[in-house]
C-alpha cells in the first residue's frame, strides 16, 4: 500500500480515549509511514498521564506514543499560547512531520507552524459523535465509543460484602441485575474447595494474597466487558484483608495497602439478621455477629462510603431499582468535577450518602443518616461505641474463608 505521507502527528488529551481518536489515529497509520501520536496533558486533569500512556499503547502499538505534561494555556487566537505549546510539541517530535491530523480547526493552524499539510478528520464529528467533555459529562450516554481498556480505567464498582451466611452472592447477582450490569463472584470460596489440604488444613497468609491476585483478575476481566459504567463485586481487597485477620489470626498490611490504594464507589454491608444456613464450609452462627461487628468497625475507620442493608430496606432497595449513577456519585472517582454529597431516592424513603468520616448530625454512623420519619426499615453503618476486633479462638476447624 502507498501512503501520502512520511511522518504524521496526531495529538491530543486523550481525556479520555475515545472512538473519534482512535478513528484519527487509524487514518494517519494509513496515510503515513510513521506516525507519532502526542499525549499532552494539563497538571490539573484528573486522569494521570501514565493511565492515558497505557490505553493509547494498547489500542494502538503501531504508532509512536509520547507524552509530556504541557500546562499552557488553551487559546487558539493568542500567538504566545501557541508558541508556549509549539515549543512542547516540537521537543516530542524526532522529526519533522509533513502531515497534522486533526478534526477540529485549529489543525489548520498546528500544520502552519510545523510546515505540514494539514488532513482534517471527520470534521464535525459526524461519524463519531463523541468527545471528551461529552464522555467526562456523562459517561454511560458515552460508554459506546470507549474501548474495553478505556472502560476498566473509568467503571466504578459496588463492593457487597459481609459476614458468612449474610447473602453477599445473592444480594451481589440480585443488584447487578437491577442496574443491568455484570457482578464478580468471590474467588475465596472457589479456592477454600479446591485448596491442598482441603477445610482442615491451616491457612497461610502467602494465600490470601494468591486469593487478592485471582480476584483482582476476574475484576479486570469484567471491568472491560461491562455495559455501563459500574460493576458489581462479591467482596473485595479489603474484605480479604479481614478474613486473613480471622483465619491467620493477625492482620494482613500488605493486603490492607493494596485495598488502600483500590477503592470502590461504595461498600454494601449484608446484615446479619437473616437466618443463618450451614453450607458444610461456613464456621457457624456462632461467630457470624462477631465477624459483622469486625466489618462495622473497618468500615467506619476508611474512607469509601458505606451502607448496611437489613430487613425491609434490603428487600425494597432491590424492587425499587438503585441507578448506577446513584451508586456511582457516592464516591465518585469517574472524571467529572467533584459533587457534594449525594441523596439517593429509592421508593419512598430517602437517604443521603455521607462523605466526612465524622458521624453525621443525629446519626451515629458515617454512611447513610435518615432523612425520613419511617422506622420500619434499618441501616447501620457506624457504631456508636468502639468494637472488639478479636474473635473466639478458631482452634478446633478450619473451615472456609466464607
Amino acid at each position: 500500500m502507498t501512503t501520502r505521507f512520511r511522518h504524521g502527528l496526531v495529538l491530543g488529551k486523550f481525556y479520555p480515549l475515545h472512538a473519534g481518536h482512535s478513528n484519527l489515529i487509524r487514518t494517519a497509520l494509513r496515510q503515513c509511514d510513521e506516525v507519532t501520536v502526542q499525549l499532552l496533558v494539563n497538571s490539573a486533569e484528573r486522569i494521570p498521564l501514565e493511565t492515558r500512556l497505557a490505553w493509547l499503547q494498547e489500542e494502538h502499538p503501531t504508532a509512536r506514543i509520547v507524552a509530556e505534561v504541557d500546562d499552557a494555556e488553551v487559546d487558539f487566537e493568542s500567538p504566545t499560547a501557541w508558541d508556549d505549546h509549539m515549543r512542547v510539541i516540537e521537543r516530542l517530535l524526532p522529526t519533522p512531520v509533513d502531515a497534522a491530523f486533526t478534526s477540529d480547526e485549529y489543525g489548520a493552524d498546528l500544520a502552519r507552524r510545523l510546515g505540514a499539510e494539514w488532513v482534517q478528520v471527520d470534521p464535525g464529528r459526524e461519524l463519531n459523535p463523541v468527545s471528551g467533555t461529552a464522555v467526562r459529562a456523562d459517561p454511560a450516554a458515552y460508554w459506546w465509543a470507549l474501548a474495553p481498556t478505556v472502560r476498566a480505567s473509568l467503571a466504578q464498582r459496588v463492593v457487597v460484602l459481609g459476614a458468612e451466611s449474610t447473602g453477599t452472592t445473592t444480594l451481589s447477582r440480585a443488584l447487578a441485575e437491577a442496574l443491568g450490569t455484570l457482578w464478580v463472584e468471590e474467588y475465596g470460596r472457589e479456592y477454600s474447595e479446591i485448596r491442598e489440604g482441603g477445610l482442615a488444613a491451616p491457612w497461610r497468609s502467602d494465600e490470601f494474597d494468591l486469593v487478592v491476585d485471582r480476584q483482582l483478575q476476574l475484576e479486570e476481566q469484567a471491568l472491560r466487558r461491562v455495559p455501563k459504567p459500574l460493576l458489581v463485586c462479591d467482596t473485595d481487597l479489603l474484605a480479604t484483608a479481614l478474613w486473613h485477620e480471622r483465619y491467620v489470626g493477625e492482620p494482613a498490611p500488605r493486603i490492607l495497602e493494596r485495598a488502600a490504594a483500590h477503592r470502590p464507589a461504595l461498600y454494601v454491608l449484608t446484615g446479619d439478621e437473616i437466618p443463618f444456613v450451614q453450607d458444610g464450609m461456613r464456621d457457624g452462627e456462632h461467630i457470624r455477629h462477631d465477624m459483622q461487628q469486625r466489618f462495622r468497625e473497618v468500615l467506619a475507620a476508611q474512607r469509601v462510603p458505606w451502607v448496611e442493608v437489613r430487613g425491609a430496606w434490603r428487600r425494597g432497595w432491590l424492587r425499587s431499582g438503585p441507578s448506577w449513577r446513584t451508586c456511582c456519585d457516592a464516591g465518585s472517582t469517574l472524571p467529572r468535577d467533584p459533587r457534594p454529597t449525594t441523596v439517593a431516592s429509592w421508593g419512598s424513603t430517602s437517604w443521603r450518602w455521607s462523605r466526612p468520616r465524622r458521624p453525621m448530625r443525629g446519626s451515629a454512623s458515617g454512611g447513610p443518616a435518615r432523612r425520613s420519619g419511617r422506622s420500619r426499615s434499618t441501616t447501620t453503618t457506624r457504631p456508636t461505641r468502639r468494637l472488639r476486633s478479636g474473635y473466639p479462638s478458631k482452634t478446633s476447624s478450619s473451615r472456609s474463608r466464607r
